[in-house]
This record gives structure tokens, sequence and C-alpha cells, in this order.
């Protein structure tokens, strides 16, 4: 039985893991910034049979303040932590230049700040725990050309490189870090996410994961301490094809995103 930190927990990915792991006995710190959705989680987990407890804290990842309350909730409660998923995370469609600033400002501050955030609250925790283990969510942009998309992208590129440092820089804590490539899952994504629509009826059909195999997938590779992590052929696919044909993606993607 561990301690599970999730942010984003009141929907999609990350609420299909806060259930997972309680379901399986574990303890589950649950942070998102929607309270309602919060209290429908709790119930759901409480409605389990020989569930672990939950916590739900009503928090922004972007906040820096509020994560490390969280973990000290956390700490409080159940004395460690031992797994964080810094799961919390915000779309952008648009022009770099042309984009409202406040959009733009609201990706860096979940998917940047957000992530710093969650990872300096927590480690401190695991580190007093003996070692533990990270899981950062990426995606499958972080290495392909995003016209109109780019903000997005780039902050995924952010997210899997730092996976690489973090877990040469935490190796001697004991601590494993997982970058999880994700590709396109049944989400909220779409509805939330910031600036323009875009052209979808020029998007291509692409299969789409559900939210619960995606959680049993990070959970196998948290089992398996797994370095990195894509879940599905057709995401290796393409991210071949970004190594290998970054420029036709490119072109692709400037049809399909194009304001």
């Amino acid at each position: 039985m561990g301690v599970v930190f999730i942010t984003g927990a009141s929907s999609a990915i990350g609420y299909a893991l806060a259930l997972a792991y309680a379901r399986r006995g574990d303890h589950v710190v649950a942070t998102a910034r929607r309270a309602d959705r919060l209290a429908a989680l709790e119930a759901a987990i409480n409605a389990l049979p020989g569930h672990g407890h939950i916590l739900t804290v009503c928090a922004d990842a972007a906040d820096s303040a509020a994560m490390q309350s969280a973990v000290d909730q956390a700490v409080a409660r159940w004395g460690r932590l031992d797994v964080i998923i810094a799961n919390a995370g915000v779309g952008q469609r648009g022009s770099i230049v042309d984009s409202e600033w406040s959009d733009l400002e609201t990706l860096l501050r979940t998917n940047i700040d957000g992530v710093l955030h969650t990872i300096r609250a927590g480690v401190p925790a695991l580190r007093r725990s003996g070692g533990g283990h990270i899981v950062l969510i990426s995606s499958v942009v972080a290495t392909m050309i995003t016209p109109y998309a780019a903000s997005y992208g780039a902050s995924k590129a952010f997210v899997s490189n730092l996976a690489r440092s973090l877990r040469l820089e935490l190796e001697a804590d004991h601590i494993g870090v997982t970058d999880v490539i994700l590709g396109r899952t049944a989400t909220e994504f779409n509805e939330k996410r910031l600036g323009h629509s875009g052209r979808a009826a020029k998007a291509p059909i692409i299969p789409v994961m559900q939210a619960d195999a995606v959680a049993a997938g990070i959970m196998r590779a948290v089992e398996r301490r797994q370095k990195r992590v894509v879940l599905r052929l057709f995401d290796r696919l393409i991210l071949l094809g970004n190594a290998l044909i970054p420029g036709w993606i490119g072109r692709r993607a400037l049809k399909q995103y194009r304001t």
C-alpha cells in the first residue's frame, strides 16, 4: 500500500488513475481546481469495495504554495509519499504572435510551472520516504513541428527534456522518473483547449485511447520503473515520422491547425 499524489485528478486520465490506485488499495491524494469534480471522485472511490483512502485538495498546480500545502496535508495524514503523477495540463491553439497572451501564459503556468511546482513540493517527501517514483505526462507532439499548436508542443518538449535530466539528478535518492508519451486520448482536452478552434473538419482520423487504458499503462510503468513509455504502436509510428519526415508532418499539421 502506497501513497499516490495526482494533479489534474478531476477528469479523464487523472480521474482514472485515482480510481485505479484506490481500487488497488493505495491511498490517493487528488488535486484539481474543480471542487465539485473532486467531490464526485471521492464519492466514487468511497463506493469501491476494499478501497484505499482519498484526500482531495482543491488546488491549482500553477500555484507553488498550493502544491506545497497539498503535499504537507498528505504527509500529515499518511506520513509518507511514494508516487507523484504530474498530470495537470491544458492545450492551446493559435498563432504564436496573434494569440491572446493570457492564453499563452495560462498554458505556460500550467504545463511548465505546474510540473515544476509539483516536483519541487513532492520530492523532499519522496526522499524522506526512502525513494519513490515520479510520472510526467508528455505527448507525441513534443518532437513534432506543430504550427498553430506550437506553444503546447513546446511545453511538452520541456516536460520530456525535464524527465531525462531529473532522472539523473534523483538517481542517488532512489527516485525513478517516467516520461509518458501520449497520443490522442478520450479526455476533455479539446473542449477545454484555449485559443482558436482551428479547422476541425480537416483533422485526420486518429485512433483514440481510453483514459482507463492509459491509467493502466501508467501504473505498469511505475511498477516496472520504466524510463520512457509509449503506450501503442500508432504513437511510436508518429514519433518515427517526427524524426524521419518532420517537414511533411509539419505541413500536414499546418493544414489542420491554421485558423
